[in-house]
């Protein structure tokens, strides 16, 4: 159930940051849900093996890299599926950056709501 839960939040987080920034294209809200699953699978099984390769790059940046890492693995996304568009790297660089500051958040948030059930 949390797997879904965390599909439906990133595909929202999609959603309203594809409508704010002018680089980003959406066609319908089913493109944006198989680029929010496409995004998690990605960062579940591609994004662990970059960094351990990465540790020494990401030691030395104090962990800027993953902004990088995340803006390919949007570009890669968008290569894959019809529907999501993102026009040049600059964009997709911002684009990590406003879905990964909005799911750290949104977490924080869902952290701090079950912590207090007793």
């Amino acid at each position: 159930m949390r797997f879904i839960s965390r599909i439906l939040l990133g595909a929202s987080v999609v959603l309203v940051t594809a409508y704010i920034l002018p680089g980003i294209n959406t066609d319908t809200f089913f493109p944006v849900l198989a680029t929010a699953l496409l995004i998690s699978l990605l960062n579940a099984i591609v994004r662990p093996m970059i960094l351990l390769l990465k540790i020494p790059l990401n030691l030395i940046t104090f962990g800027l890299i993953l902004f990088a890492l995340n803006s390919g693995i949007i570009l890669l996304s968008s290569v894959f599926l019809r529907g999501f568009h993102v026009k040049g790297i600059l964009i997709t660089l911002l684009f990590s950056m406003i879905i990964s500051a909005i799911v750290v958040v949104m977490e924080s948030m869902s952290a701090s709501d079950s912590g207090n059930r007793t």
